[in-house]
């Protein structure tokens, strides 16, 4: 049996919803659709040189169910 599991992307403040979702068989395939995009989103952010802090939000059709986020934050001063 499979469930249909969304992968709605924080950006920045902004929330961008996954309309159409991905059939999967369990949770354990679900977390590593959700670490895969955040390794994309990720590199798109810092190729792009945006400090990336991005977050895909993981719900079934009826909850969330958890959350990978990616915190970038610098300490000290640049070089």
């Amino acid at each position: 049996m499979t469930t249909r599991y969304f992968f709605d992307i924080r950006n920045s403040g902004n929330l961008y919803p996954d309309e159409e979702g991905l059939e999967l068989p369990n949770q354990k395939a679900a977390e590593i659709e959700a670490a895969e995009t955040l390794i994309g989103l990720a590199r798109d952010s810092i190729l792009g040189n945006e400090q990336p802090g991005i977050a895909v939000e993981v719900r079934s059709p009826t909850e969330p169910l958890f959350c990978a986020a990616l915190i970038y934050q610098m300490n000290g001063t640049r070089h």
